[in-house]
C-alpha cells in the first residue's frame, strides 16, 4: 500500500483531540462485565455508544491546539502517510471521501463530508460519551467517525489479525460505508434492536464491508480532486489479504468462540468471518455499490 509521495493531504477532514479532556464525570465504560461486553461489541466495528446504552450526553471536548497543529504540520504529503500512522489515516480518509464524492456526483447525488475524530481514552460525541473500549464507530447524529489509534494494536494482539496498513484502511473505509448508508437512508434499518444472522443489523454491517471493497477497487484509479492523480498509487494482493484477514478476525463467530467458547448465530450483530470476507470481496470484485444490496 503506497501513497503518492508528492500528493497533498487535507488534514481538515480529520479532527485530532488526542490528549484533550472530556468535561464532566466518570468514563462511560468501566471495568468488569460491562466493560468486557462493550469491548467485544465495539471491536466488531461500527457500534456507537448509544447502541450499547452507554451514552451520558457529555459535551464534545475542546480540540487540543497542540495535537491538531501537529497533525496539520506533520501530515502534508503522501510521503508523510507512507511513514507515519496518523498521517496514513488522514490519507485514507482523503482517498475514501474523494471516491464517494465522485461516485455520488456520477449518480446525480450529493455527498456530505464526514470528519474522522482521533482520540485517546475517551471522548464526547453527538451520540454520547464513549471510551476507547467501544472501538471505531460512526455516529450518525454528528456524522463523524471516531477512532482511537490504539485499536489497531488490539486488532492484532487481542483478535489475532495480522494487522498492517491496509487492515487499518479497511477499518476506516468500513466506517465511511456507514456514512454512505446514513446519506442514502439505509442506516436507519438497523435501529430495530434485533439480532441474529438474518437481522437488519447484520445486513447493514455486511453492506459497509462491501462498500469498503468498492472503494478499494477504485482507490488506485480515482483521481484526487486537487491534483487529478490517484492519492493511493499501489495496492497489492498482500494488502488485500490484510483487509480480508482483519474482516475475518472480527466476525461474530470468531469473537464469540474466543470469548464465550461457543457460537450463537441468534445473537449476531455483524456477520460471520466468512460473510464479512465474502461481502468485502464482492465490493472489491464488482466495484459497484449497487451490487452491495445485502437486503436482497
Amino acid at each position: 500500500m503506497q501513497f503518492d509521495d508528492d500528493a497533498g493531504l487535507d488534514t481538515s477532514e480529520v479532527r485530532d483531540v488526542r490528549g484533550s479532556r472530556v468535561p464532566g464525570g466518570r468514563a462511560t465504560i468501566g471495568g468488569g462485565v460491562a466493560g468486557i461486553v462493550a469491548l467485544i461489541l465495539g471491536l466488531l466495528f461500527g457500534v456507537g455508544p448509544e447502541q450499547l446504552g452507554l451514552s451520558s450526553g457529555e459535551e464534545e471536548p475542546a480540540v487540543s491546539e497542540s495535537s491538531q497543529a501537529e497533525v496539520a504540520r506533520a501530515c502534508r504529503r503522501g510521503s508523510d502517510a507512507n511513514s507515519r500512522e496518523d498521517c496514513r489515516i488522514v490519507a485514507v480518509v482523503n482517498s475514501v471521501q474523494d471516491y464517494w464524492r465522485a461516485e455520488f456526483r456520477r449518480r446525480q447525488g450529493r455527498y456530505t463530508e464526514a470528519r474522522t475524530v482521533l482520540f485517546t481514552g475517551r471522548t464526547g460525541t453527538g451520540c454520547g460519551a464513549a471510551t476507547s473500549a467501544v472501538g471505531p464507530f460512526y455516529c450518525p447524529a454528528d456524522r463523524q467517525v471516531y477512532l482511537d489509534l490504539g485499536f489497531f494494536g488490539d486488532l492484532r494482539d487481542r483478535f489475532g489479525a495480522s494487522g498492517g496498513p491496509f487492515a487499518q484502511a479497511y477499518v476506516v473505509a468500513h466506517e465511511y460505508g456507514h456514512h454512505v448508508q446514513n446519506l442514502t437512508g439505509v442506516l436507519g434499518r438497523a435501529q430495530d434492536g434485533r439480532q441474529g444472522a438474518g437481522s437488519a443489523a447484520v445486513r447493514v454491517e455486511l453492506q459497509a464491508d462491501c462498500y469498503a471493497g468498492v472503494w478499494a477497487r477504485h482507490a488506485t484509479t480515482a483521481p484526487d480532486e486537487t491534483t487529478g492523480r490517484p492519492l493511493l498509487t499501489e495496492l497489492g494482493e498482500a494488502d488485500v489479504l490484510e483487509g480480508l484477514d482483519a474482516a475475518a478476525a472480527v466476525g461474530d463467530d470468531r469473537i464469540q468462540q474466543r470469548y464465550q467458547g461457543r457460537v450463537t448465530p441468534d445473537t449476531w450483530t455483524h456477520g460471520s468471518a466468512e460473510q464479512r470476507q465474502a461481502w468485502f470481496r464482492q465490493g472489491l470484485r464488482t466495484g459497484d455499490m449497487a451490487r452491495c444490496d445485502t437486503f436482497r
